[in-house]
């Protein structure tokens, strides 16, 4: 049995911890843009059904996880899996638990750093004055180390940050900053959302309303909710942002009391995410940009994530508001951001901070700086190496592929090998509210086939990842040109009879009356002929390009590499934890 004594100091502090871990980036930054590119309003219909199918399951199963493990002394998945089937398989698969969080945090502690800095260039007026396109490509310079200290200590200090909070401990440290940091949260955003919406055409360069932004975000259009590729996102995005699969839940479940409320807890910190998600995160981002750059451009700025609009183009926006309310502004929603960011980064830390407190006695402060250094030493290449894929590589395999391969793994467990009768009485004992029945059905079967869906239809992206197919067939169109160019008027051969100024019209994803076939490839057509554009410059200098992509895989091997040896080395000491528990009795 485990001697590690540590534990939540109330209820409300468990419950905002959870919500905090959920809570993330991704809620202000990813879901606006879900939503533009899978059918705007009609988004929510898929969204809300696989929170009741597989979010809302996937709380109670991975509370329940938690806590069944934490009855036996157990804080960390190798062992809470272990818990609950003996067979050796468990602990193994259970590593992914502690790697995820490992490997998660060492890029997102180094994007949690950009928003504490953003903070600082609010309060101290560095875009005061500057256009849009400086303010953009400010931040192409941070992120490409154009001015190295800066970036680098903002990311140090936010490195340490965690990890002083994490030392100390549970209650003393991570609860505190979850009352701290999420009431704030949901204060920067209710004040962000409320002047958002209160945008008025031609106040401070304003175009439009701000209320044609949410217009715009939920304005259904029925015709894509069937498409296959829009529950997939749904699937993805729920799956995503309530932070299934890394470990980290069951972590902070396996330290409430044995006869605790799960269910209830599990219902409201997803719910809280949910709240923040769908009502505050559709009320920042897309709003205040509509309102200022007009649809069209959003639209055009959204192909490329949310990163482009939160950290290129608002910090401009919020200078249009002057004074006071500019700076407050963006104090804010990088204060927001942040706030979310630490919240979730904290949660990384508990799992690897359970396992050596219970399996090798350590105290919660070396473990958490331990956590720090190697959060500084596995981080460290996606700060220098950036631009060369490093960081996203990271996020692939560490913070997309791995998450999906866990919770496959453990839905399964749950729902047929532990059983859903134990595992049924596991989630609704001690119970506040009375769970419907019909999620005991939607666990054994919907979930793990909604999942399934997700894992089996994702293993062709991951295969050409591998094969890095996307970045050679960028070398190849740049070693044969006339590939290119081939590519691009088999396009236009198929458009044959479209009026050419459609054909040619950058925006023509608002031109609702073409079929999707003609609309993929009046898209296709025009990247195409951007790229050959690009490329056929007499300036453009080819030969550069190809060395930087093959620098690119290079870098994105060597990172796989080190992902894959962080993996082994935690089973190595997982085996070894095994050992020490057999020596001990205690197996």
């Amino acid at each position: 049995m485990s001697q590690n004594e540590e534990g939540w100091g109330s209820r409300v502090g468990l419950i905002l911890a959870m919500a905090g871990n959920a809570v993330g980036l991704g809620n202000f930054l990813r879901f606006p843009v879900q939503a533009i590119q899978n059918g705007g309003g009609a988004f929510i219909i898929p969204y809300l059904v696989c929170f009741l199918l597989l979010g809302i399951p996937f709380l109670f199963v991975e509370w329940a996880v938690g806590r069944y493990g934490g009855k036996t002394g157990n804080h960390s998945t190798p062992f809470i899996l272990h818990a609950m089937d003996k067979r050796k398989l468990w602990k193994y698969i259970g590593v992914f638990g502690i790697f995820t969080n490992l490997a998660v945090a060492a890029y997102y502690c180094y994007l949690e750093s950009w928003t504490l800095s953003y903070v600082w260039h609010s309060i101290a007026g560095t875009f005061d004055g500057q256009s849009q396109t400086e303010v953009a490509n400010y931040f192409g310079d941070y992120v490409n180390l154009s001015s190295p200290w800066q970036p680098v200590l903002f990311w140090l200090f936010c490195l340490f940050l965690n990890t002083w909070i994490l030392s100390k401990g549970l209650s003393g440290g991570v609860e505190k900053a979850a009352k701290i940091g999420m009431p704030l949260l949901l204060l920067f955003g209710a004040f962000l959302a409320y002047k958002a919406i209160s945008i008025k055409a031609g106040a401070h360069g304003a175009l439009f309303d701000g209320t044609k932004g949410l217009d715009f975000l939920w304005k259904p259009q029925f015709d894509t909710i069937w498409e296959p590729k829009v529950w997939l996102a749904a699937a993805g995005q729920i799956f995503f942002t309530l932070s299934i699969g890394m470990g980290s839940i069951q972590c902070y479940a396996s330290y409430v009391k044995k006869n605790d409320d799960i269910a209830l807890n599990a219902m409201s910190a997803g719910w809280m995410n949910g709240f923040v998600e769908v009502v505050l995160g559709s009320s920042i981002l897309i709003p205040i940009a509509v309102g200022y750059l007009g649809i069209d451009q959003v639209i055009e700025m959204t192909k490329n994530g949310g990163l482009g609009l939160g950290f290129k183009t608002l910090p401009y926006l919020f200078e249009q508001w002057g004074g006071v309310i500019g700076v407050f502004a963006g104090v804010a929603w990088f204060g927001l951001l942040f706030f979310a960011g630490i919240t979730s980064s904290l949660a990384m830390g508990t799992p690897v901070m359970g396992f050596l407190e219970d399996e090798f006695g350590w105290k919660s402060k070396n473990a958490a700086w331990l956590f720090g250094g190697l959060v500084l030493i596995l981080g460290l290449p996606t700060v220098l190496f950036f631009n060369y894929g490093v960081f996203d590589e990271y996020d692939y395999w560490a913070g997309t592929v791995s998450l999906v391969t866990f919770a496959f793994i453990e839905i399964i467990l749950f729902a047929w090998i532990f059983g859903i009768k134990k595992g049924w009485a596991e989630i609704i004992e001690g119970s506040d509210i009375k769970v419907p029945i019909v999620f005991k059905f939607i666990i054994k079967y919907i979930t793990p086939l909604l999942l399934g869906w997700v894992f089996f239809a994702s293993l062709p992206g991951v295969v050409d990842n591998l094969k890095h197919k996307e970045t050679h067939a960028k070398i190849k169109l740049l070693e044969q040109p006339n590939v290119l160019e081939k590519h691009m008027y088999g396009h236009l051969a198929n458009l044959n009879g479209i009026d050419s100024t459609i054909i040619n019209n950058p925006m023509v994803d608002t031109f609702t009356m073409l079929s999707p076939k003609t609309l993929h490839s009046i898209t296709e057509y025009q990247s195409l002929k951007a790229e050959f554009t690009r490329i056929s410059a007499p300036e453009f200098d080819r030969s550069k390009e190809i060395e930087f992509h093959k620098k690119t895989i290079l870098f994105k091997n060597i990172s796989r590499g080190l992902l894959l040896f962080l993996w082994l080395v935690i089973a190595f000491y997982v085996h070894k934890a095994y050992k020490n528990r057999l020596n001990k009795g205690l197996e």
